[in-house]
């Protein structure tokens, strides 16, 4: 095991932590890689992980060069319902663990998550599981969205704990199994500030007042809503930062698809815009939205699990459950801006949704795993 010198001069092991990560891309892996990233110091962390079309193409140079990366060949979505692959990434995922034997397993997302905790049903390290938004709740009504649901209470009887990213990711994790915690999404502050010093800003000063978001043009991103608040309010932009299958959706001629972009072009338009607007089905926390926050927009989300442990209505930004409620926001917004709201958003990133915070929370946790795992939720 691993060692690390103190001021002592005495040496200390540190515990082995195993992530494991089918869905290394988007917004997981960038959670995971800064996670990995900030465990470094307290623990030794090893990374198994699945590529996938998403995953960013140097991906190694995100990553802290004490991270062991280990390249699944069996894990993968792919293999999701076919008996004979499912069981090859089970062995596979323990005889990983027989190599490494680490201390504490960490699963991320619905696939590792669903292999990961039939692999370990009987392993002695505890075994976490961070679901990173729900699926069935993230897809929307359907039959696919039942089985995954019935998949989670099934597994959600295995000895584990399921960490989630909010309180309302929590509540939601409470009806599907015995132990929970959660630890709120950080937002990499110094990193951000760095990227917004070489911003390109657009040219020449903006005349109309500009709505926006920022991702992936799916189900889940509710589109067509987003749609129905631009077509009542056509003198206002709406903007789409991103793109995807539903893209078509985008039919009111005051919307603006920019399809996907550099970051440095993301973030100014972003900056140059004066509302945020989320109306999802559901999230576990957006980092789209932790980063509008911080640039001091306006945020409109709906009122869904995620969105609504970071936005309280009215203090820090709106809660909407219609359209109506978005536009009415918008309207009254474009006539007197409440600057109070995207200036407590703001303090809220600095404070409570930031990577120092959240490493101190993940290491307090982790220390702390087998007294939660033998007793109950936190």
């Amino acid at each position: 095991m691993k060692k690390s010198k103190i001021d002592t001069g005495s040496e200390i092991a540190l515990k082995k932590i195993l992530m494991v990560c089918e869905a290394f891309g988007g917004g997981v892996f960038s959670y995971v890689s800064q996670l990995c990233n900030d465990l470094c110091d307290d623990f030794e962390v090893y990374l198994l992980y699945a590529l996938r079309p998403q995953t960013p193409p140097q991906y190694q140079k995100f990553l802290d060069k004490r991270v062991r990366l280990i390249p699944a060949q069996r894990l993968g979505s792919k293999n999701i319902l076919n008996p004979y692959a499912d069981a090859q990434a089970v062995r596979e995922l323990q005889a990983v663990q027989r190599e490494v034997q680490a201390d504490i397993i960490h699963l991320h997302s619905s696939v590792a998550g669903g292999i990961g905790r039939i692999a370990y049903r009987h392993e002695k390290a505890p075994v976490v599981y961070t679901p990173h938004g729900y699926a069935h709740i993230l897809m929307g009504p359907g039959v696919k969205s039942a089985l995954y649901k019935t998949a989670e209470k099934i597994l959600g009887k295995t000895n584990g704990v399921t960490l989630t990213c909010c309180a309302s990711e929590d509540e939601v994790a409470k009806t599907l199994c015995r132990n929970t915690a959660y630890i709120e999404t950080g937002l990499n502050v110094e990193n951000l500030r760095d990227e917004l010093e070489n911003v390109p800003y657009p040219d020449g000063k903006k005349t109309r007042f500009t709505v926006f978001t920022l991702g992936r043009i799916c189900r889940q991103k509710q589109p067509q809503l987003f749609n129905r608040i631009a077509a009542a309010l056509p003198d206002t932009r709406f903007m789409w930062i991103g793109d995807g299958e539903l893209r078509d959706c985008l039919t009111s001629p005051n919307v603006e698809v920019t399809g996907w972009l550099p970051r440095s072009q993301s973030l100014a338009l972003a900056q140059s815009a004066d509302v945020f607007l989320l109306c999802s089905l559901g999230e576990a926390i957006a980092m789209s939205l932790l980063e509008s926050m911080f640039l001091q927009k306006l945020v409109l989300v709906s009122d869904v699990m995620g969105n609504k442990s970071v936005i309280h209505d009215g203090v820090n930004g709106y809660v909407c459950e219609t359209a109506g409620e978005y536009i009415e926001r918008i309207q009254a917004a474009m006539k007197e801006f409440p600057v109070q709201l995207p200036e407590r958003a703001y303090q809220d990133v600095l404070t409570i949704y930031n990577t120092e915070a959240m490493k101190r929370k993940f290491v307090a946790f982790y220390n702390a795993l087998p007294e939660i795992g033998t007793g109950g939720g936190t």
